[in-house]
């Protein structure tokens, strides 16, 4: 059923997108005014970003989800819906991250908007289906560089179909962003590659690193579920804390949009058993970091992630990062 409905909100996305007759072409000027500027809104800190690298100064992109807000739980607003009725195009994860969204997303995509998953064109059999979570994919495919690369011809290709005059510009664009993140991922898998093949146990509050854990060959194991609305049972929490005694694993994760509660509790499950854990550091899950800051990008959020990770469990990567900007 929740696969079904995700086909369909593709369909219409394809739909509005093709047959768009109320949407206002570039350069007419609609909610931006009389300039040729493009006016598009994006769910995430993530779908921002790559839409922002790849249109460059030919759009004004707006992010609804700020850092530390989770998109599993998340209700638009009044203005977020206005917000989204009045850009010229919509740019949204897909594979349900964004949940209570879908309704307003459905809502702009009939009226004739273009509205585009950047997901929609990674091959089904690179998406993950956690036995748990039965029905529909893991939708945390940022989590790998490599997969997340995909997302950046969807943007490209729906930009100039709103913008043909900036075709050359976006093709551009694209190819530079998708060289700084081959960089990134190849920065990732070398400081992750330094910690011992016994301490590769990614251990963080929920399931969003399945792709990381994938792509970099790490066992992870999320206390909650995939979605944040699940909560952590005694028995999960008990057979944590045995892997990490029996790994001899010394450090946890705690993440920016998820309760620490029930990584604090697997510490002191740990600790009555005579096995000291530590906190390795807060990751990035499913927002980035403040707007403005390095972390506030998805190449500085996905390097503030492997460099504590592969720090914390016992390899080495330099203090600041890939390109020395993480804060300190």
């Amino acid at each position: 059923m929740v696969r079904c409905l995700c086909a369909f909100f593709v369909l219409v996305g394809v739909i509005a997108s093709l047959g768009c007759s109320d949407s206002v072409p570039a350069g007419a000027g609609g909610a931006g005014g009389d300039d040729n500027t493009l006016h598009i809104v994006a769910t995430t800190g993530m779908v921002r970003d790559v839409v922002a690298a790849v249109a460059g100064d030919r759009a004004v992109v707006t992010g609804l989800l700020g850092a530390g807000v989770d998109p599993h739980l998340y209700t638009p607003t009044r203005a977020d819906i206005q917000s989204l009725m009045n850009a010229e195009a919509i740019f949204y994860n897909g594979l349900l991250l964004e949940g209570k969204m879908t309704d307003a997303l459905i809502r702009a995509a009939t009226s004739g908007k273009p509205v585009h998953a950047v997901t929609e064109s990674i091959d089904e059999s690179s998406l993950l289906e956690p036995e748990d979570f039965e029905g529909h994919y893991d939708p945390h495919v940022w989590m790998d560089p490599s997969a997340w690369m995909r997302t950046i011809d969807v943007v490209r290709d729906a930009l100039t179909a709103l913008d043909p005059e900036g075709a050359s510009v976006f093709a551009s664009n694209a190819k530079a962003y998708r060289e700084r993140i081959e960089a990134l991922d190849a920065y990732a898998a070398g400081v992750l590659a330094t910690v011992p093949e016994s301490a590769r146990v990614l251990i963080t509050a929920h399931d969003a690193f399945n792709y990381f854990g994938e792509r970099y060959t790490y066992e992870v194991v999320g206390i909650q579920g995939i979605s944040t609305e699940s909560e952590a049972g005694v028995r999960a929490i008990d057979g944590i804390v045995t892997l990490l005694v029996e790994r001899s694993v010394g450090a946890v994760f705690v993440e920016s949009t998820v309760s620490d509660r029930s990584v604090r509790a697997i510490i002191e499950g740990a600790r009555s058993k005579g096995h000291t854990v530590v906190i390795g550091g807060e990751l990035f899950s499913d927002a980035m970091g403040d707007q403005g800051t390095y972390e506030g990008t998805y190449i500085g959020m996905i390097d503030h992630n492997v460099t504590t990770i592969a720090r914390a469990l016992g390899g080495e990567a330099p203090a600041r990062g890939m390109q020395g900007k993480l804060a300190e």
